[in-house]
């Protein structure tokens, strides 16, 4: 992902007012989609009759779809092929959520979810959009209005997926999705500008397709170890193939002219400490999204959970959004008095607070809710805090290029954590019950909070020496880094730092 400084279309003027409103509705349309996800797990174990963990692999897969085509839709919006790459991503979603609509087995769905979650990846179209054809002021505004959405989006697409799903079924909830956006599709259509006149830009079609394969095969692994035994060859190989295959992606991305990131940047050690801990802070943050959403799910019958409905799961995690927001805001004053390592330390030891909180105190339904607060008020500081320490690390020239591999390694890390957790959960199955043991829970939590204090260690470590005389943090960086953090709670990938870079 590098930078590239050009014009793409005329400002202002040659777009209609309807415009910030379909790529608001499309921000909103893509955050309520991911949301179809932790919520309604038990419900597709029920529906498709199948286990938990292996219910997971709906969630699991959209977000490894999100995490591929997050750089791929990124290369090809940035040239004339801007308005096809929004029509056509939100075509496919579209056609996804039909097909998980439709779904009767969970191949059917893991097809439909993959097709959806290649959606998580428009946001950073959707603001190069707006700063292309608005452009001063009110693209300002119009970006800082989409990163909330997508964070309003999520704390509002819980609840309500949860509602459909228990009022009508499981399939309605998907459909809701395709009928989202469908109108998002028939609203851009009509609204989104081309840009045909933009530059030519190259796609690493190769790239794409090996850094796929071995993204799935570490994923397979991870989520299918318990089952085939660690040690496995099955197991040992899907990793084996992750490993060679990253390699030679990782050759490949170094040597190409245009890569489709570019991993020259990890040379910078605050680049490095911010991408390995954003990845591991990614494995955290989907860890305890299932464990809440599945725990409270759990019929009380079981010796533990509160037997709530969808509704009520899904209402579990709005305080997470609601506190990621505030988060997001107080590390602003945070980082003006005492620095970056100070931000990721609050915001670190409250992620693991909240993972700790809730393995050792897990008895009412009000605990959840308090322990995603403190997951939002953590990952608040952290997700706004990691994108400064990356811009400052690199020459500006450099920022677009840095910023696009720490989202892609993030999406990453949403993936992993989600097979994770359904290989301990799976690890912990009941004879004779759909549901895990409370023990599979409590240990997920564990290495979660574990998982939360280590790479909040790799942050403050790696952080530059230097960053006690730091240069004044002006406004308009902490509106940036308070984009970048209200979008990745809501699992969705940022382009204003790369905007901003000239990457668009």
């Amino acid at each position: 992902m590098r930078s590239s400084n050009h014009s793409l279309s005329p400002r202002g003027d040659e777009v209609g007012r309807p415009f910030v409103a379909v790529l608001v509705g499309i921000t909103l349309v893509v955050s309520i989609i991911s949301s179809l996800g932790a919520p309604l797990l038990p419900d597709v174990a029920k529906d498709l009759r199948v286990s938990l963990p292996d219910a997971q692999w709906s969630l699991t897969a959209a977000l490894i779809a999100g995490a591929i085509a997050a750089p791929v839709l990124g290369r090809l919006g940035d040239g004339r092929h801007r308005r096809q790459s929004i029509l056509g991503a939100l075509l496919v979603v579209t056609a996804g959520g039909v097909i998980a609509g439709l779904a009767d087995s969970l191949s059917v769905l893991v097809l439909g979810r993959v097709m959806q979650g290649i959606g998580l990846g428009l946001a950073p179209i959707a603001m190069a959009a707006a700063r292309d054809h608005l452009g001063g002021e009110h693209a300002r505004r119009t970006i800082a209005l989409l990163s909330v959405s997508g964070a309003t989006g999520l704390g509002a697409g819980y609840p309500i997926s949860g509602l459909i799903a228990q009022q009508l079924d499981l399939h309605a909830a998907f459909f809701f999705g395709a009928i989202l956006s469908g109108v998002a599709l028939i609203a851009a259509y009509l609204e989104i500008p081309s840009n045909r006149h933009g530059p030519a830009v190259s796609l690493d079609i190769t790239g794409a397709a090996v850094g796929s394969i071995a993204i799935v095969a570490l994923m397979i692994g991870i989520g299918e170890g318990h089952e085939w035994g660690w040690t496995s060859p099955a197991t040992l190989g899907c990793f084996v193939v992750a490993v060679v295959i990253f390699a030679l992606w990782t050759r490949r991305q170094l040597r190409v002219r245009e890569p489709l990131v570019d991993l020259s940047q990890l040379r910078h050690r605050a680049v490095l400490g911010a991408d390995l801990s954003a990845s591991l802070l990614g494995i955290a943050l989907y860890m305890f999204f299932t464990v809440i959403t599945e725990f409270v799910q759990t019929p009380s019958a079981e010796g533990f959970g509160f037997g709530a409905s969808t509704t009520v799961a899904g209402l579990c995690l709005v305080p997470f959004s609601a506190a990621s927001l505030l988060g997001s805001r107080l590390m602003t004053a945070t980082l003006r008095r005492s620095g970056f390592r100070a931000a990721l330390g609050i915001g670190g030891l409250a992620i693991a607070a909240a993972g700790v909180f809730f393995a050792l105190v897990h008895g009412a339904l009000w605990q959840a809710c308090v322990m995603m607060a403190l997951l939002g008020i953590g990952f608040g500081f952290t997700f706004a805090a990691i994108p400064g320490l990356i811009t400052r690390a690199v020459p500006p020239r450099e920022v677009g290029s840095a910023m696009g591999f720490y989202q892609v390694v993030r999406s990453i890390g949403f993936s992993a954590g989600s097979a994770l957790v359904a290989s301990i959960l799976a690890s912990h199955a009941v004879a004779g019950s759909a549901f895990p043991a409370v023990g599979g829970y409590t240990t997920s939590l564990w290495i979660g909070a574990g998982i939360a204090l280590f790479a909040t260690l790799v942050a403050v470590t790696l952080a530059p020496r230097e960053e006690r005389t730091p240069r004044p943090v002006d406004d308009d960086e902490l509106d940036t880094w308070r984009d970048d953090a209200e979008l990745a709670s809501a699992g969705l990938i940022d382009g204003e730092a790369e905007v901003r870079a000239g990457r668009y």
